[in-house]
């Protein structure tokens, strides 16, 4: 199968790439360092506008886009807020625009467009929150949506995306390591996290799931609180986790991002990924942890 990956050297894409490679598929990844792809074939483009890569997205069977600006690298001024919007919408539009031959259109989202909800259950069918997360992935979908009548078309939100190499997990890891870890402000805050390779099935599942169809939560089916992840990261480490990081002092430091991102929560569970007959590997965060710290 021919597949085009956006965003294949990130977090997500560049195991996503080695993982379709491995399986046989022919990969293709828009970068805009080709020298940075490791697995699979590695194409410069410039996230906005057409040129030779056009070509790679016209044949192919399936394009995924991972492309945008990390949302957590830094505080959010209002020029950093521009990127963040402008990284996502220019690439989803450039690709949308190349794509030709009813292919699979997999686009990247996330849970941000729930806001703060507290203890409100929520799955693909509740309505957006508020904020600024909310507004930037409402227009990220809305991005997305313009190959509904040109491809099969699958949004994947993505929840808080563990694993040691990256992502918040790691991040957390060196003050746990040295007994300074513990809950973020209050720790109530409800946190959607998901295994990396329970993604990277899902992703698979959705390409081969030619009935796959819409936008599936990218979450493990039992979200916890911030202050039990706090308690269990601890625990799997053997490390006190008594140490909160004080919701006034990330405020000084990040300043709306604070509020949305570290301080906010939402208690999301994947409904239409179980419903459609998709397992996830790591249900429970102790199992997860364990997996991925041993």
């Amino acid at each position: 199968m021919k597949i085009v990956v956006a965003g294949g050297t990130g977090f997500i894409g560049e195991p996503l790439v080695r993982r379709l490679v491995a399986r046989g598929d022919d990969v293709t990844v828009l970068t805009r360092n080709p020298a940075k792809v490791a697995s699979g074939r590695g194409v410069p483009w410039d996230g906005r506008t057409q040129g030779a890569w056009s070509n790679d997205v016209a044949n192919a069977d399936v394009v995924i886009n991972l492309a945008g600006e990390n949302i957590s690298e830094g505080r959010w001024t209002e020029e950093r807020k521009r990127r963040l919007v402008d990284s996502r919408l220019h690439a989803t539009s450039a690709l949308v625009k190349a794509l030709r031959g009813n292919p699979t259109f997999i686009s990247a989202s996330a849970i941000g467009i729930y806001g703060d909800r507290g203890d409100e259950t929520l799955d693909e069918s509740s309505s957006r929150g508020s904020g600024f997360l909310a507004d930037l992935v409402e227009k990220w979908e809305a991005a997305a949506r313009e190959a509904e009548s040109i491809a099969r078309l699958v949004i994947i939100r993505f929840g808080i995306v563990l694993s040691p190499d990256g992502g918040a997990l790691k991040k957390l890891l060196l003050p746990f390591k040295l007994g300074a870890g513990g809950p973020i402000g209050n720790g109530k805050q409800w946190m959607s996290w998901v295994d990396r390779d329970d993604v990277l099935r899902l992703v698979a599942w959705t390409i081969d799931n030619t009935n796959a169809r819409g936008i599936y939560n990218a979450t493990a089916p039992e979200p916890v609180r911030n202050r039990e992840l706090a308690r269990e990261l601890g625990r799997t480490l053997h490390r006190p986790s008594i140490v909160p990081a004080p919701a006034f002092a990330l405020r000084l430091m990040f300043g709306q991002m604070a509020d949305e991102a570290l301080l906010a929560g939402q208690r999301v569970i994947p409904r239409h990924a179980t419903d459609d007959g998709f397992t996830f590997e790591y249900s429970t965060l102790p199992d997860a942890l364990a997996a991925l710290l041993r």
